[in-house]
């Protein structure tokens, strides 16, 4: 399944749906034509906090033609989780990304994370205040969406808490990330609308394997990143391992997993975003999102 949060056009209000291609499935109707209860607000995150019962409900829509249809452009798609508990990133997690940096492939993952404020949808600004940053920089990342929490889970048993994979620009004031702030990411990395997602979460079993995709980013139509997911030092059963022997995990808990070389702050000269640059992160089987750049000015007490 694609799963996808949309707008309807004159509505107001997030709904859940599922990807056709040319047409939009309302989950909400189509778990209520089967008589499922619905949490309110029903949301992504509340649909997946309902279980594995949700999503087989959620699959039998696509062959039940009474279940309400919507034209892609009849809708507008939306990130598809933006209320998540957690926005946890891993740093330093493509081989050939600790090569273009000369550095050490990390021994165990390496950890920060983003407010949850930091998300946001397809085609929304990057906003970039006067004054905040001057080393604005563009990160592909391929995200894992948890489905079902839990604590201390084993390698061997992640999948089962993975509902599937979507896409992230990893947006990062660079300044901030490794110049400021006692040299720790997190200020450089939590700005909001510095974590746009989307277009869908793609299921795992219709993405089948994830460590074998093209992931790609172009600033204003021109390449800047190109490489796989079979680059990632610690794949998804390690990370999510990892992450929840210290932490637990929780439904609709995303997890950004890294990003390629050719970045722009290693780059020789450097390379960093300005006002009206778009930017465009893709992942083969799971889909793109574009965002522009937009330069703001917000009066703020000096610091």
């Amino acid at each position: 399944m694609r799963l996808i949060t949309f707008e309807r056009h004159g509505l107001d209000g997030r709904f859940v749906g599922l990807d056709e291609g040319d047409t939009v499935v309302d989950v909400a109707a189509g778990l209520s034509q089967q008589g499922i209860k619905l949490p309110i607000p029903f949301t992504m995150r509340a649909f997946l906090e309902m279980g594995e019962d949700a999503q087989a409900a959620a699959r039998k829509m696509l062959e039940i033609k009474s279940v309400p249809r919507y034209s892609k452009g009849e809708v507008t798609l939306k990130a598809p989780i933006f209320n998540a508990q957690k926005v946890i990133c891993v740093g330093m997690n493509y081989v050939d990304h600790c090569t273009e940096q000369g550095m050490d492939i990390p021994k165990e993952p390496v950890i920060f994370n983003k407010f949850p404020t930091a998300i946001c949808s397809p085609g929304d600004p990057i906003i970039w205040e006067e004054g905040m940053t001057e080393e604005l920089d563009f990160e592909v990342e391929m995200v894992i969406v948890i489905g079902k929490g839990g604590r201390a889970i084993s390698a061997e048993n992640a999948m089962k808490h993975v509902v599937g994979y979507t896409v992230a620009h990893d947006v990062s004031a660079r300044d901030w990330q490794l110049k400021r702030n006692g040299g720790q990411w997190f200020m450089g990395k939590t700005f909001d609308n510095y974590c746009p997602i989307g277009p869908a979460i793609v299921t795992t079993d219709e993405l089948g394997d994830a460590h074998k995709l093209g992931i790609r980013c172009y600033l204003n139509g021109k390449e800047v990143q190109n490489s796989n997911t079979e680059q990632m030092v610690f794949k998804t059963e390690k990370c999510v391992e990892w992450i929840s022997r210290y932490c637990t995990l929780t439904p609709g808990d995303l997890i950004l997993t890294g990003t390629p070389p050719g970045v722009g702050c290693f780059r020789k000269p450097q390379l960093f975003c300005k006002d009206g640059d778009v930017i465009r992160v893709e992942i083969d089987g799971i889909g793109a999102i574009e965002n522009p750049v937009k330069k703001i000015c917000v009066p703020r007490p000096a610091l």
